[in-house]
């Protein structure tokens, strides 16, 4: 299913016999899926895995020598890619894998560049930073082979119902990984665990520095391994799904089950070599497993693309890291005005803005509601540039709330499709913003939801204006989601409810990374709040303009910086002068 060309098939087989020979298992879950998927995915497997051999080869002992070997592998994909081939024979089967499946490598290239920092060690302190980690790198991966499965048809594409539960199945999967390796990485001075974790086993960390098995060594073991098994052991997982993917993604936990009870009853020789699940128990898992999967696909018609590629064809894009772009400065105002110089000390940390107006802008004009939502996107991209001209560090924009599914289903629609567009479109590719997004994932499509993550995810290492867009978004939801996260922390025991502050709230926030908001901004004459960011705005300053939301430009946002630096913000406290108590 590869062609005729010998170099690329025997590009392919060294991927499928790597596959095979390092990692079993997931070979094992290959074999899974339709003939025609299998080689693409030996190929992303093997490329990932080459990298990843790059960044551990001890034979270059210097990390910046390792850096260097990766470095090198990424600037030869970067220049093989709109060439179709390459020397190297893994590089050869990805690059044609993109260009056969149409996958945008550029999604890759965070992971990569993450492989090429890792040679410099990495140290956790807690979780939260693990998970950032672990999430950062295998991410893009399983994007890809999501991206696979749409490309070839398949009713549900892989991805998960909750981009909550698809994460954390992730994390099972990578402290899974871990505590096999753990052999090899003590052997080599690394410990990819988080203080955190340590921390709450005294002495486990000294005793692994020096392999030694120890009674804090076993509990660890024990802890992070029960841990590892819930993370993957999600009900969830594949509800809704594909009878195919689900079957792999059912598989894949129960493998991984079958290698976390293998971790638990090793005892001291873990920290001699990485232990392995009988053949009989990985024969038990995997023969109904195949049954299953045969059932599923022979009743699945695929889409697959011919095996060769077209002289004239799409070639796939892979670009430069954000961190090493250059990056452009937005296009000046269509007037010439310049923007007011605000010193940045003088400038809102975060500001928050409801476009309120699009509806009646159009109604006014005999339009329908939809184009006023059309109108709007130019003062988006307008007001996205005026907080860059200034130097804004943070904006977030009520794109969609809640609250909005109750309006008529053809403008719902209209919505939908004009933030899927300007998400393909990504109107500020050239320009220093990192996008996140805010709201619940459960009723928005598929497809928005992966652009979304895709955008989260190609931007998250630019440094300039973080824009968030709140995406079916709703205060009242986000305050009882944190209430929840609060009770389940309470009833495992780590939280005591009585004792529970502020900072505990903020920091079981769906986006606990969120500022607070310095200055709300409302458009279109209504003077209300409207359930947006109510924890955020506690102490916010309030700014409502008339204009309706398309005819705003970004001179409308620097007036109401400009009014914000000439308000006095006490925060309850009395002025510096003398003055009115607040």
């Amino acid at each position: 299913m590869v062609g005729d060309d010998p170099a690329l098939r025997a590009a392919y087989r060294l991927c499928r016999l790597r596959t095979r020979r390092q990692d079993p298992a997931e070979y094992a879950l290959i074999q899974l899926v339709p003939a025609p998927l299998r080689p693409a995915l030996h190929a992303l497997w093997a490329a990932a895995n080459a990298l990843d051999d790059l960044g551990d080869d001890r034979t270059a002992p210097a990390a910046a020598e390792r850096a260097a070997r990766v470095e090198e592998w990424i600037t030869a994909l970067h220049r093989e890619l709109p060439t179709g081939t390459s020397p190297d024979p893994i590089r050869h089967a990805l690059v044609h894998t993109a260009a056969r499946w149409r996958l945008d490598l550029s999604e890759l290239d965070a992971a990569m560049t993450q492989v090429q920092d890792d040679t410099h060690g990495r140290h956790f302190t807690d979780w939260t930073a693990w998970r950032t980690w672990g999430r950062d790198n295998l991410l893009p991966w399983f994007g890809q082979v999501r991206t696979l499965f749409d490309r070839a048809g398949v009713p549900v594409v892989l991805r998960l119902d909750t981009r909550e539960t698809y994460e954390e199945f992730l994390d099972g999967v990578r402290l899974t990984d871990i505590l096999t390796d753990l052999s090899a990485d003590l052997a080599q001075g690394d410990l990819l665990l988080p203080d955190e974790a340590l921390d709450d086993h005294p002495g486990s960390a000294a005793d692994l520095a020096h392999a030694r098995w120890s009674p804090a060594v076993s509990a660890l073991i024990t802890h992070l391994t029960g841990l590892a098994r819930q993370w993957v052991t999600q009900e969830t997982l594949s509800r809704g799904m594909h009878p195919g993917p689900a079957t792999v993604l059912h598989t894949m936990a129960a493998l991984l089950r079958a290698q976390l009870d293998a971790i638990d009853t090793a005892g001291p020789a873990l920290l001699q070599a990485p232990p392995r699940p009988a053949p009989l128990t990985r024969a038990r898992i995997l023969a109904p497993a195949r049954a299953r999967a045969t059932l599923a696909w022979s009743l699945t018609p695929l889409t697959v693309p011919p095996a060769h590629q077209h002289p004239h064809g799409r070639r796939p894009a892979l670009t430069r890291p954000a961190h090493t772009a250059a990056f452009r400065s937005p296009p000046p105002h269509p007037s010439g005005e310049r923007p007011p110089e605000i010193p940045s000390a003088h400038l809102p940390a975060h500001v928050a803005v409801i476009m309120d107006g699009n509806g009646r802008w159009a109604q006014q004009r005999g339009l329908p509601r939809h184009e006023g939502h059309r109108a709007g996107t130019t003062a988006f991209r307008e007001v996205v540039h005026g907080a860059l001209d200034i130097g804004l560090r943070h904006l977030t924009l009520y794109t969609f709330s809640t609250e909005n599914w109750h309006r008529d289903a053809a403008e719902v629609e209209a919505i939908i499709d004009l933030l899927r567009r300007e998400l393909v479109d990504d109107p500020f590719r050239d320009l220093d913003v990192r996008l996140g997004w805010h709201g619940r994932a459960g009723r928005l499509p598929p497809d928005l939801v992966d652009l979304l993550h895709l955008r989260e995810r190609t931007t998250r290492t630019r440094t300039g204006l973080t824009l968030t867009m709140c995406i079916d978004y709703g205060g009242r939801d986000e305050l009882t989601r944190t209430a929840a996260a609060l009770a389940r922390r309470t009833r495992a025991g780590h939280l005591d409810p009585d004792l529970i502050t502020e900072d505990d709230f903020a920091r079981h926030l769906p986006r606990p990374d969120l500022p607070d908001v310095d200055l709300l901004w409302r458009t279109g004459g209504e003077h209300r709040v409207s359930n947006f960011l109510p924890w955020h705005t506690a102490y916010a300053e309030l700014h409502f303009t008339p204009g309706l939301w398309p005819d705003t430009d970004r001179r409308d946002l620097w007036q109401a910086v400009t009014t914000y630096t000439h308000r006095q913000r006490r925060h309850g406290t009395t002025p510096a002068t003398s003055g009115p108590l607040d």
